[in-house]
């Protein structure tokens, strides 16, 4: 059996490329995003998250759901499984690397390598769909 981490996710594009954030104590980008705590909807936590980790606000009536993914969770015991429930938004203000977050940076296919195994999952999706480059 599988344990999840169950995680939100936006998508944030910009030029045929998506937002990625990498924290401090790691060396992968991946989407910006988090848990939900007791009682918030998808809605209300994605908010708080993304206004904690870029330090801008979720227009509420831009967010709609884009896809669910799941992948092994990086730094995990095999078979610890991230799902990753995804959004698009757009937002009020210019991202800014706040809380945890030690950079961010636009990306697309060629990028890969600098992912989390999410993350990997999130750019062929967004490829696929024509999103992203």
């Amino acid at each position: 059996m599988s344990a999840f981490i169950d995680k939100l996710a936006l998508f944030s594009l910009s030029d045929h490329k998506v937002l990625a954030v990498r924290s401090h104590d790691k060396s992968l980008f991946y989407m910006p995003g988090g848990k939900r705590e007791v009682g918030e909807t998808d809605q209300q936590a994605l908010i708080r998250e993304i206004d904690e980790e870029l330090a801008v606000t979720l227009m509420p009536q831009t967010i709609h759901y884009a896809t669910t993914l799941e992948a092994q969770a990086d730094g995990k015991p095999e078979g610890t499984l991230v799902r990753l429930t995804c959004y698009f938004a757009e937002f009020e203000g210019k991202p800014t690397a706040a809380s945890e977050i030690a950079e961010l940076r636009y990306l697309n296919i060629t990028d890969l390598s600098v992912c989390s195994k999410a993350a990997v999952l999130a750019l062929n999706w967004l490829r696929l769909n024509q999103y992203i480059d």
